[in-house]
């Protein structure tokens, strides 16, 4: 079994799932290059953002499907930004189903991360809680606004930002300044490690929160169960 990941981010996407990834499903082992997969290996290469990832990243990794004949899956990986999941993931489809042969032997899953990464990192309970002090006002003025760690990251809204991807972006860099860490798009920090993943595991176990994180989980649970 292989699997060939497109992701829509050009740093974040790609550090965060193949760290993820070496938890999720260690069975599996990164290629560098896409035609070097064999057996229970994975290929992940990002995109430069959307649409690019429709006209560009799909046909591109179709024709590299086509050519090695070894995937399983491709898995599509994008944010939902200013969209509902319904709606990015419609967009998707539409655009496979006008432009696209699916290789016979492949199955194509849709992971939309709603509204951006940066929004299922906020379900870590452990490294923010709202109901110890917080050292920075505009932290609180975020937590007032839209507590995470009470609500569903993935329903919250805009605030003093252009878009939802920007607050929730913005929401999270201050969680981490709160905890004496950093975050950015090219150093997404501590967010790769394994305890970081598992507490977000704990979230969706624990509550109903963070549904396309748990596709996420899904895919990757499914992928395990079924590795020969």
């Amino acid at each position: 079994m292989n699997i060939y990941f497109l992701v829509e981010g050009r740093s974040t996407e790609k550090k965060l799932y193949t760290a993820w990834l070496t938890y999720l499903i260690p069975e599996f082992k990164r290629v560098d290059f896409y035609d070097q997969v064999n057996h229970n290996n994975y290929f992940l290469i990002s995109s430069t953002g959307y649409p690019s990832i429709l006209n560009d990243g799909i046909p591109n990794a179709i024709d590299k499907i086509q050519e090695v004949s070894k995937y399983n899956y491709l898995v599509i990986c994008l944010d939902a930004d200013e969209d509902t999941v319904e709606e990015r993931e419609q967009y998707v489809n539409d655009f496979i189903t006008k432009h696209i042969t699916i290789p016979a032997q492949l199955e194509i899953v849709i992971i939309i991360q709603n509204r951006c990464i940066e929004t299922w990192l906020l379900g870590n309970r452990t490294i923010f809680n709202s109901k110890q002090p917080l050292q920075q006002r505009l932290l609180a003025d975020y937590v007032q606004h839209y507590d995470v760690y009470e609500n569903d990251p993935e329903l919250m809204g805009r605030f003093n930002c252009r878009n939802h991807a920007d607050f929730h972006f913005a929401y999270l860099k201050s969680i981490f300044k709160d905890k004496g860490l950093s975050y950015s798009k090219r150093f997404p920090g501590v967010a790769q490690e394994q305890y970081y993943l598992n507490e977000l595991k704990k979230r969706i176990d624990k509550t109903e929160h963070l549904k396309t994180f748990q596709k996420f989980i899904n895919f990757c649970d499914n992928i395990r169960q079924n590795v020969r």
